[in-house]
């Protein structure tokens, strides 16, 4: 987990949903609950990201 104060994350709202996103100065993606935008996030590497997306869009 990462901390919601966290300076290498910028934090952005997907144009796709209400979730949040946001992507971290080494090119990590970082996910966080939107109700709870002061709570701590998650952050997965490219690849790992990029496993997830195309299993989402594959599978739903």
């Amino acid at each position: 987990m990462i901390p919601a104060d966290d300076l290498s994350v910028v934090w952005f709202s997907s144009s796709h949903s209400n979730d949040q996103g946001g992507r971290c100065s080494n090119g990590d993606m970082a996910v966080r609950d939107s109700k709870d935008p002061h709570g701590p996030g998650f952050r997965f590497s490219p690849a790992a990201w990029a496993g997830f997306v195309d299993h989402v869009k594959t599978t739903y």
